[in-house]
């Protein structure tokens, strides 16, 4: 996954039959076996620990705490989503020899690449504010002091690690003990409920519905779960766990998109059921950190909110270690800059936009929690824009000159893209309205 930036070599490779441009005939490719695609999986597991964050949690609770079992359906396109988004990110990234944003600057120019990069830094950016406040509601749960002194101490932590040595390695084998771990909590508590109510759950997968006042958390939940960021980050993640162009062909790139949208809908599809079991009916809504460690209280009695606090400070951790580096890396990748992730000048930025994000979290006055899911909803912006550029890439025909175009593929990503769309445009709508009430200014 070499990153090509001369255009007029690209171009060549590009134009070349599928042989010439990759180096190799695809259909010579031998797939792997289990246990050798285990060893490649990697980015996707760094994904979901960057998706699985306090803001997914928090929303997660949201759906099942306020609509039960009602929108259980929106794991079906998540999942759909989840996984043509990844896949068409790694298959524009193979067929011209660039991760995406380099492809975009090849195709559409700078100003269009930049464009992308500022909007998915931002959307990136907007998750850190919620994986800031949430450690900080973490460690509110635990030991009962501000939110905001949780969060500086959390802060600490994170630094340290983005200025030593051998991040992806840290941040791989971090992350997977933090989905372990949530994963565990999670599943142990929907036994210790006596599970979901299996009919309610079936008619909720088989049902779309929006009910009233649910446009702004579905979208919330879509962009948070499936979000195009995730698989246009992995294409740089590709290069740090360094694939090949082989390993489109031999399956890896296949099972890592696949585990990490499961691990993803696992978790959050767990959270949202414990809250329909355990919250939905008690007519409790999420506003504060308190109410998320209610979750786990039919398993854990009185140690719940000292568990959540941990699963929260672990998600919050997690997610904050990814995140803020996808966003410098996609902003830098954006303007042309240096992309990897022991570059100093991605550190330094990581450290600065961490900064100013404690400063913006610490000023608002309102509850950790909802400021959690402002944060969330507004990393909607994502998809609409880079999908903008990808769709129309997907469907080149001399990226799949000389080979089968993905058909299936290029139609799922168009849907797909088409619903986000439609997703994000009504639920801004209606938040758009209703934001001076929601932040407290009306």
């Amino acid at each position: 996954m070499e990153v090509e930036l001369n255009k007029t070599t690209t171009d060549a490779k590009i134009t070349g039959t599928v042989q010439e441009r990759l180096g190799f005939d695809p259909n010579s490719v031998k797939k792997l076996s289990f246990g050798e695609l285990i060893k490649k999986v990697g980015p996707g597991i760094i994904l979901t620990g960057i998706v699985i964050g306090p803001g997914n949690i928090t929303t997660s609770a949201m759906m099942g705490a306020n609509y039960g079992y009602q929108m259980m359906w929106l794991l079906i396109p998540i999942i759909i989503m989840g996984i043509t988004f990844t896949m068409t990110a790694y298959r524009i990234s193979i067929f011209t020899g660039m991760p995406i944003l380099h492809a975009i600057r090849h195709y559409y120019g700078g100003v269009a690449s930049g464009f992308c990069g500022v909007a998915l830094f931002l959307s990136c950016f907007f998750f850190t504010l919620g994986n800031i406040t949430g450690t900080g509601a973490g460690m509110n749960l635990i030991f009962g002091f501000d939110w905001r002194i949780g969060s500086m101490i959390m802060l600490a932590l994170l630094a340290f690690c983005y200025l030593t040595k051998g991040v992806y390695s840290k941040v791989e084998k971090g992350i997977m003990v933090c989905i372990v771990g949530m994963i565990l909590a999670f599943f142990a508590t929907l036994v210790a409920t006596g599970g979901p109510n299996v009919g309610l759950m079936a008619k909720g997968f088989v049902t779309p519905q929006f009910p009233e006042g649910s446009l702004t958390t579905a979208l919330a939940y879509i962009s948070t779960n499936a979000a195009v960021t995730a698989g246009i980050y992995g294409t740089y993640l590709g290069l740090e766990k360094k694939w090949k162009k082989e390993d489109l062909f031999n399956g890896a790139m296949r099972a890592d998109a696949i585990t990490h949208i499961v691990t993803v809908v696992l978790i959050s599809g767990a959270i949202v059921l414990v809250g329909a079991i355990v919250l939905n009916p008690t007519g409790t809504t999420i506003k504060a950190p308190a109410q998320l460690g209610e979750l786990l209280r039919p398993f854990l009695g009185n140690a719940a909110p000292i568990v959540m606090g941990i699963a929260i400070i672990g998600a919050g951790f997690s997610s904050l270690l990814g995140n803020t580096q996808r966003g410098v890396v996609l902003l830098n990748a954006g303007i042309n800059k240096e992309t990897g992730l022991e570059s100093k000048s991605v550190k330094v930025l990581c450290i600065a936009c961490l900064a100013i994000a404690t400063v913006i979290c610490f000023s608002y006055g309102g509850s950790p929690t909802q400021l959690i899911f402002i944060a969330n909803v507004a990393t909607s912006i994502a998809t609409p824009v880079a999908g903008l550029f990808m769709v129309p890439i997907l469907w080149k025909k001399e990226l799949f000159e000389g080979i089968q175009a993905p058909k299936l593929l290029q139609i799922s990503m168009t849907v797909c893209y088409i619903f986000a769309l439609f997703m994000t445009y009504s639920a801004l709508k209606k938040l758009v309205a209703q934001l001076p009430s929601v932040l407290g200014l009306a």
